[in-house]
């Protein structure tokens, strides 16, 4: 478990940009937890999702939409938030179930999964967008772009997408061709060429469009 020691209240990063403050609590239960996901536009990999709770008096004002962050920044929050966070976890659907229950569906499973590996159960619990289905019996809202809104949902975009580039960046030293380390299996023009040349791994997303407009004028 991961308890809350103190307060954040001065964590340096580079970021300057204004934002509004995030809120702690849209419920006013005590364990609301906050769950996001990273990697669903990703052509390959993983669709990774966290689940975090955050203690009430939780104070950092870095702290955003992992999109708004730079990838230094995000850095530097990971290990605030697992320290300071009651209880976090991080949970992954691979690429063949999503190719099997497509993204949608894999997005909230990989959400139903962290769940299940806290070890605090959840009173409340808030979700990254508009879709989610019920987990067990415990309430929960959807928000739209809630990790910009709420700490909780923030901080798990931040693990979701930190711990998915830690995956990304180990299965490039095993594919180095499609430049993963950078990408992160994202839709790049260099991933695409590179799929183009040396074909699909197993890790590619098969149900996904991979070769992009390409592709699309091949099937017309």
């Amino acid at each position: 478990m991961k308890k809350a020691e103190t307060a954040i209240t001065n964590t340096k990063t580079s970021s300057t940009r204004l934002k509004e403050k995030l809120k702690a609590n849209f419920s006013e239960f005590t364990l609301e937890c906050g769950c996001d996901e990273a990697g669903r536009g990703c052509l390959a990999g993983p669709v990774v999702a966290a689940a975090v709770i955050l203690p009430i008096n939780f104070i950092c004002p870095q702290l955003n939409d992992s999109k708004q962050l730079t990838e230094k920044e995000r850095d530097l929050l990971r290990p605030i938030i697992e320290k300071e966070a009651l209880v976090w976890a991080v949970a992954e659907v691979s690429n063949t179930e999503i190719d099997e229950i497509n993204i949608l569906n894999a997005s909230i499973l990989a959400m139903h999964r962290a769940m299940d590996k806290l070890e605090i159960r959840p009173e409340f619990i808030i979700v990254d967008g508009n879709r989610f289905k019920p987990y067990n019996d415990i309430p929960h809202q959807t928000i739209v772009k809630g990790d910009s809104k709420y700490l909780s949902i923030a901080a798990a975009s931040v693990l979701a997408k930190t711990h998915r580039d830690e995956l990304m960046q180990e299965l490039h030293n095993e594919f180095p061709y499609y430049d993963w380390k950078k990408n992160k299996a994202y839709p790049t023009k260099n991933h695409r060429a590179a799929i183009r040349q040396h074909g699909t791994t197993p890790f590619h997303r098969m149900s996904y469009n991979l070769l992009g407009e390409d592709q699309k004028r091949k099937k017309v």
